[in-house]
């Protein structure tokens, strides 16, 4: 089965953007260590960036063809795009809505997501761990569904 990472505008800085809040690492080792754990788990997974919000729709409805699931980090879109809202929930597979921050401890605009409605589940505040955790929870809602 495979899992589709997708992460969105500026999420490419990661390691140098304002490592105070989303810390020192990169995005390319965060994948890679996501990459090396859905390994031993038994899952390929494919990773996804854009800074742009057409191409993470593209991604998401292209994920309907041949993935299990998606974790995605939508960074700023996750507050007022309608449009990802609408493509999560057309795709009809489980996708798991991820922060590395806390969004609900910054700004006030961060506490709403307008995509957590149509999510599997939201997971926030543990760094690159937010990555590992939502691959663990796929993995659960994978083996419920095997019941």
């Amino acid at each position: 089965m495979k899992i589709l990472v997708i992460n969105g505008p500026n999420l490419n800085l990661l390691g140098e953007r304002e490592p105070n809040i989303y810390g020192s690492d990169t995005l390319s080792s965060i994948n890679e260590e996501l990459r090396e754990k859905a390994e031993k788990m038994g899952y390929e997974t494919e990773f996804f960036q854009s800074n742009s919000e057409g191409a993470l729709i593209d991604a998401l409805h292209n994920s309907r063809l041949d993935c299990a699931g998606v974790i995605l980090n939508a960074g700023a879109y996750t507050h007022y795009s309608y449009a990802i809202r609408d493509a999560i929930a057309a795709i009809k597979i489980p996708v798991v809505e991820v922060h590395l921050s806390n969004v609900n401890s910054r700004d006030e605009f961060r506490k709403t997501s307008v995509i957590a409605p149509v999510c599997a589940g939201s997971i926030a505040g543990f760094g690159k761990y937010s990555y590992h955790i939502a691959l663990d929870a796929l993995d659960y809602r994978f083996s419920e569904g095997r019941k």
